[in-house]
């Protein structure tokens, strides 16, 4: 039989189960999805699962709480597409440091057009991990990533050729520093090296045509032949503390830049050793020299079509509330 959760305020069982589907397709760390949720008759909680912590990759649960914010985001959209208020609180409980957020769908509205074309980005969003084409992203488009970051109340820039130059370098070291922990390999190859019908992890699929090391992310910084194609459109999301609140929040915000993104007919690869090794992080604070903590860098393109990584059945995200039909 078909799974159903319980109505949830203005949401039908139908709906519930839409927009947390939905919910489930936002990115995650090794596509981990760390993510569990509640209904109750008034809200859907958001739960972080601590059963999904990477002890090498994410020793302070900062990226679990990242994934977290990306998946809220995703409701918040899906139940806003809906015609309905996603009325949304954060950190609600000092007791729980999981529950992450409530989300109660209130009042019907009309839904704002702009949040409509992000809820049908939703199940074409992709972490695309191969080398995009040899096209210039338009200037016009950062302006859009920008406000949509701040919308959720953080900061982005992009940097520039000398910038991404630097980046390039620091990216190597940190790869190698990861290369050089049999404790980080081993995390990486539980999930990465998955047996068929996984539903979580990042499928070899996924990674086909991607160069094994990290540093082709940044080639056309420095390398051999830079200048004969356009420079990737590089940006970081960053914030101006860095506690649980500021991750959330961050995570609100990769996710509608990626929306945006994708709506514009974007792709976009994360350049994830700079953010994960802590000190070339710090390295990175310095580089950008104006006391904003980096919480991701994207870089965008375009690529080819790509298809879905596995995600978890729902009824393995839900805790309680759960009926039949």
């Amino acid at each position: 039989m078909a799974l159903q959760v319980t109505r949830v305020g203005r949401l039908n069982s139908d709906q519930v189960n839409s927009v947390l589907r939905s919910a489930t397709l936002a990115p995650s760390t090794h596509n981990t999805q760390p993510w569990l949720f509640r209904c109750t008759g008034t809200g859907i909680e958001l739960h972080a699962d601590p059963r999904r912590i990477l002890p090498v990759t994410d020793p302070d649960r900062r990226e679990l709480v990242l994934s977290c914010g990306a998946a809220l985001f995703t409701l918040r959209t899906a139940i806003h597409a809906l015609g309905f208020h996603p009325a949304t609180t954060l950190m609600p409980s000092r007791a729980d440091p999981d529950l992450l957020a409530i989300v109660r769908p209130l009042a019907e509205r009309t839904p704002d057009p702009r949040v409509v074309g992000l809820a049908r980005a939703i199940p074409r969003r992709r972490t695309n991990r191969r080398p995009f084409q040899p096209t210039a992203v338009p200037r016009s488009i950062l302006p859009l990533l920008r406000h949509a970051a701040e919308l959720e109340h953080t900061w982005m820039s992009s940097l520039d050729t000398e910038q991404c130059g630097l980046l390039r370098d620091i990216t190597d070291r940190a790869h190698l520093d990861q290369l050089a922990d049999p404790a980080f390999l081993a995390e990486l190859g539980r999930w990465t090296e998955l047996r068929a019908g996984t539903r979580e992890g990042v499928p070899s699929y996924a990674t086909a045509g991607s160069p094994a090391d990290e540093s082709w992310l940044l080639d056309e910084f420095g390398a051999a032949g830079a200048g004969t194609r356009p420079n990737p459109l590089v940006v970081l999301i960053a914030s101006l503390t860095d506690g649980r609140l500021d991750r959330l929040q961050a995570g609100q915000a990769l996710q509608r830049v990626l929306l945006t993104a994708t709506a514009a007919g974007l792709h976009a690869s994360f350049i994830s050793p700079p953010i994960l090794v802590p000190s070339a992080r710090a390295e990175l604070r310095r580089l950008l020299g104006c006391g904003v903590w980096p919480q991701v860098l994207l870089r965008f393109g375009y690529g080819s079509p790509l298809p879905w990584t596995p995600r978890r059945a729902l009824e393995d995200v839900l805790l309680e509330k759960l009926v039949s039909a």
